[in-house]
Order: C-alpha cells, then structure tokens, then sequence
C-alpha cells in the first residue's frame, strides 16, 4: 500500500475515536489494512499536522501505556487530557477493558 494513502487512512481512523475512548497502535494499523504496521502508526502520530482535529493522544500502546507525546509536558500532558475526556486507568496504564475503541 502505497504510504501516503495508509498515512491518510491512520488520521481518518484516528479522528472518529470519539472522546472518552482510546485505540491502540496495532488496532489502527490492522483496521488501515496493514497489521504488522503498527510502528509507522506511531511515527504517524509522532508527526500529526492536524492535532487536535486529529486527537493522537486517543492513541496508546496494546497494554494501555501512554507513549511518547509531543504537545505540552509530554506524557503527563496525554494522561491529563484522556482523564478530562473520561477514560479510565489502572496506575499508569489505561484500562482498556473499559476504555478501548470499537470500530
């Protein structure tokens, strides 16, 4: 698949995780087409031009744990803002038996 398009595949699937839940990495990469791309999916957030139109702090690890993030203090500014939209954690992790997106 030709990487601009998956690109833009990722932000269109990354602007319907509706406020209150988080998807995961290899969730929008297998949901864009490509399962094993889960890394390109973080360097595409890594490099959103669009945020917060494209909300990348939805996005977090298969185990819930809050990545890198660019914007304000980093992590701790990610975790902020998921707590202000109503996902739940578990320590650091996000719970993501109660707070994973379903598409």
């Amino acid at each position: 698949m030709n990487k601009t398009l998956f690109r833009e595949k990722i932000y269109k699937l990354t602007r319907q995780i509706p406020k209150g839940k988080v998807a995961t990495y290899g969730q929008l990469a297998r949901l864009a087409g490509s399962p094993l791309a889960a890394r390109a999916v973080g360097m595409f957030m890594k490099t959103n031009p669009d945020a917060p139109n494209t909300p990348c702090h939805r996005v977090v690890s298969s185990k819930g744990d809050l990545t890198g993030y660019s914007a304000g203090s980093g992590i701790s500014t990610k975790k902020k803002m998921l707590i202000a939209e109503g996902v739940e954690f578990k320590g650091e992790r996000v719970n993501l038996a109660s707070s994973i997106w379903e598409k």
